[in-house]
């Protein structure tokens, strides 16, 4: 079978799950769902019911970093899994502390007894240590990696909840390392929009 992914177009963790997909070449079917209709058959198949979600003849990947390593495990043309150590630890930190202080200031109304000024600083801090070693474009030299990918996609969220001020306060490296990604062909290219898909309907090849 063809592996299956349920996706949400603006979701940062399917995302980056299908920048992974596409720089690995590995063909999969895309279902694109609304989270506020979700089909059965992705209730069915997703454990969290949240996406995005891989349905592979071995089993359902359920979580977003699972599903880049399963790609880039499969086919690695860009040598994106060429990190140091210390990039699962990056991942890591914008997983947990960044993307907690994103929620934070993104959703401040859902958080009153939280200050999203000061989420809004925390995130920049932890940005703006990225800047030593942005030097070379990328987090670990003059190529993009795992580390990035996985990463950039919640730097874009965040950056995108006030973006001039984001561009006012962001440090020269970090600025351009979000700029090369907001109009890269990578990014166009896994941001194209899909219908929602319905049972029956004509399979969608991506990439």
């Amino acid at each position: 079978m063809i592996p299956v992914l349920y996706s949400f177009r603006r979701c940062p963790y399917a995302i980056r799950a299908r920048l992974a997909i596409a720089s690995s070449g590995v063909q999969i079917e895309l279902r694109e769902i609304l989270l506020r209709d979700k089909p059965t058959a992705f209730l069915d198949a997703s454990p969290s019911a949240t996406v995005p979600c891989l349905v592979t003849a071995e089993g359902v990947l359920d979580e977003s970093f699972d599903i880049m390593r399963w790609a880039l495990a499969q086919n690695d043309p860009e040598g994106l899994c060429d990190m140091p150590d210390e990039g699962r630890d990056l991942v890591d930190l914008f997983d947990g502390p960044f993307k907690r202080a994103l929620d934070l200031t993104k959703y401040a109304v859902r958080h009153p007894d939280s200050d999203p000024e000061e989420t809004r600083a925390e995130a920049m801090e932890i940005l703006a240590a990225l800047e030593p070693q942005l030097a070379g474009g990328w987090l670990y030299g003059n190529a993009p990696t795992l580390a990035d990918f996985a990463t950039l996609p919640f730097v874009r969220q965040f950056a995108m909840i006030n973006k001039p001020r984001f561009d006012t306060e962001a440090t020269p490296r970090v600025s351009a390392w979000l700029e090369t990604f907001l109009t890269s062909n990578r990014l166009a290219n896994v941001m194209q929009k899909y219908a929602p898909w319905q049972a029956g309907d004509t399979p969608t090849h991506f990439p």
